[in-house]
């Protein structure tokens, strides 16, 4: 007799094993690779582990602190790995092949992130920053025990703030080297007025290239990355002959004549719309070759999900002299391809999945991958260039043969004025086509993101109460070429509206959706639209917006990353009528008069990305013009990433709102 799988519930998240952060060995076969999980008392914590070539697992770190960054020697001896096991705060600590791991820094409490080790294996470089001394573990006590206030926050620039990081102030990230042999750290550099610094090692050791702005004021001037040669001598040479515009990932080629970084010459504020491509120069500087901007290509493109972290930023490796592997998103897949210099691209991977680059081995054959597709939560994987790539893990294995996972079926349709448009539709567990559903449309975050070919528990838990889910990526989204990402430019609310109009009547027609039960919800960027969405039309039963977006004047300045003065946006929220009326123009809150949709809002009191009184007017616009509403307010431990990173009671309650929400108005 067959059994049924069940459907997949709230509780489940509890369950996600979630790998992250592949490093193959050098050359033994194995993968050292992170495992976060979650344990008694709400704690989710990540521990590395080892898979070596006969897929033995070994977990390599323990206790109830986390280590993360782990990062092999040269030699595969040794691994780095980052944790505030011993002492409190957070350090470098070193575990050998054969004996016990122990800290190698000593520094004050602070942040340590980018370990990479010299090509020699002497040393260490990472970024660092120092907790502001009025906010220390130690300072905090103090005060307890002599019964002192909490200090105030003492702000002398813009630049003080960074959601999922808080507020650090005055901090700034430094480049720092640690010696192995004699443990003794030291600040290479800190030049840049935002400490975000990339950076990666020359092959002989001797130097490092660094790329960050070279602007005085960044949060207020067009982007003006620069690259720079800094010695371990503590010389330092800026790369003559680069232009303005965005610079990361800065590489040297295996030989070290040649350097690789992503990027865009760009002085506009472009927010992430133009296409991220890959640029060579001479060691030496000069004018740099771009390779890939002959193609519609992005080298930054996050791909959606709430089981693992939306991950910006270029990721690629260097294969020869001549060769890169590079990560690319598109049309909803994550894949790897070749790069030749000549600006070959030739892809390595294919299908409706994820794959997500990590290290590789010292001859460049193997890549440790994190893979994962709609009916998988990603697992660890391997990549053997010329012959194809593995799932190695099986974590949630014994989860999946429990559940009923529910695949989404794609769709393209034609908007009015002739896009392509990309969607998704999941239709929920024991359907039958001869009867009509409720039914969700979830509008992604960002903007310039993608939904794709990932596992999302959330719209798995959708369909297992009895929803139709429909999930697209309208234009504004990355991963269908710079034209459909750059037609939303400083111009929310128009023709990312054209093409939700367009999923939102093909839903109305669908034969399946009951066009009287549907409702509308996204987070951030998605929450700005479905608030645009019930304050411009009545089709839905009912609405979710989620750390919105919903005052563009006061969004301008109340946000970790401000708004610049005739940006991305037109106009100036400090301005007289003329200056705001384009940020008004765009502010869903503008047309809230119009809303009669009853709308559940949410937001974490400690977003920093979008402030938490956007929802709260949002709300107050809802309460004054008598329109159902509820206000669910996450405390300020949480950022704007809680429903992928939050503590699970915490991701538990929201998703359960969000389900009674539905029961209640579909």
């Amino acid at each position: 007799m067959h059994v049924s799988n069940r459907p997949i519930t709230i509780e489940d998240l509890e369950r996600f094993q979630l790998v992250s952060d592949p490093q193959p060995h050098p050359g033994d076969g194995s993968i050292l690779f992170s495992l976060k999980r979650q344990e008694p008392k709400n704690k989710a914590i990540t521990q590395l582990h080892l898979i070596d070539r006969n897929k033995t697992i070994r977990q390599l770190t323990q206790g109830e602190k986390s280590a993360s960054g782990g990062r092999w020697s040269p030699n595969g001896s040794t691994i780095a790995f980052v944790s505030t096991r011993t002492g409190g705060a957070s350090q470098i600590h070193l575990l050998p092949s054969v004996g016990e791991a122990y800290a190698l820094t000593q520094l004050a409490e602070g942040s340590i992130s980018g370990l990479q080790w010299s090509p020699d294996g002497k040393t260490i470089a990472f970024l660092y920053r120092a907790t502001d001394p009025n906010f220390t573990e130690a300072a905090k006590k103090h005060r307890e025990e002599n019964g002192l206030s909490d200090p105030p926050k003492e702000i002398d620039d813009i630049w003080y703030r960074l959601d999922g990081d808080g507020y650090f102030l005055s901090a700034r990230y430094e480049l720092w080297v640690v010696e192995v042999d004699s443990k003794v750290a030291r600040k290479l550099y800190a030049a840049s007025p935002t400490g975000d610094y990339a950076f990666s090692w020359h092959p002989d050791s001797s130097k490092l290239v660094v790329s960050h702005t070279a602007n005085a004021r960044p949060m207020a001037e067009a982007p003006n990355d620069q690259i720079y040669i800094v010695g371990m001598d503590g010389s330092v040479k800026q790369l003559p002959g680069l232009p303005k515009g965005e610079k990361s990932a800065p590489k040297f080629s295996p030989s070290g004549n040649l350097i690789s970084y992503a990027g865009d010459t760009s002085e506009d504020d472009p927010w992430g719309t133009r296409n991220t491509k890959m640029y060579i120069v001479s060691a030496e500087g000069g004018e740099p070759k771009d390779i890939l901007g002959h193609t519609d290509y992005d080298l930054n493109v996050a791909t959606l999900s709430d089981t693992k972290e939306a991950a910006y930023g270029a990721a690629y490796e260097w294969l020869s002299e001549t060769e890169l592997l590079v990560q690319i998103g598109w049309k909803g897949e994550q894949q790897l391809a070749k790069l030749s210099l000549d600006g070959d691209v030739s892809f390595v991977t294919e299908g409706k999945h994820s794959v997500t680059l990590g290290g590789l081995t010292a001859d460049k054959r193997t890549v440790g991958v994190v893979h994962g597709h709609p009916g998988m939560v990603p697992e660890l994987g391997k990549l053997v260039l010329g012959e194809g790539l593995e799932t190695l893990t099986s974590f949630n294995a014994s989860w999946h043969a429990e559940v009923e996972v529910r695949l989404p079926e794609e769709h393209w349709v034609k908007t009015p004025d002739g896009t392509d448009l990309h969607f998704w539709v999941i239709t929920p567990v024991g359907f039958d086509s001869s009867k009509q559903y409720p039914a969700v449309l979830e509008i992604h975050g960002g903007p310039h993101t993608q939904y794709g070919w990932t596992f999302f528990h959330e719209f798995q838990v959708l369909a297992a109460q009895g929803y139709v889910v429909v999930y697209s990526n309208p234009r504004g989204s990355k991963g269908y070429g710079e034209a459909h990402c750059a037609a939303i430019a400083g111009d929310w609310g128009n023709k990312d509206w054209i093409d939700v109009q367009v999923v939102r009547d093909w839903m109305k027609a669908c034969s399946f959706i009951d066009e009287k039960r549907m409702g509308v919800m996204g987070g951030s960027y998605g929450g700005y639209m479905t608030n645009w969405v019930i304050g411009n039309c009545h089709d839905f039963a009912g609405a979710i917006t989620d750390r919105c977006v919903s005052n563009m004047v006061s969004m301008a300045g109340n946000s970790d990353f401000p708004f610049n003065k005739d940006g991305y946006f037109k106009g100036i929220a400090w301005g007289d009528h003329e200056d705001i009326k384009e940020l008004w123009r765009q502010s869903p809150i503008a047309y809230f008069k119009n809303v009669k949709t009853p709308t559940l809002v949410i937001h974490s009191e400690g977003d920093l990305r979008c402030n938490v009184e956007q929802g709260e007017q949002v709300f107050t616009a809802l309460q004054q013009e008598g329109v159902p509403s509820r206000f669910v307010r996450y405390p300020f431990s949480t950022s704007h990433g809680m429903s992928r990173s939050g503590p699970a009671d915490l991701r538990k309650h929201r998703l359960n709102e969000i389900v009674s929400w539905w029961k209640k108005y579909l």
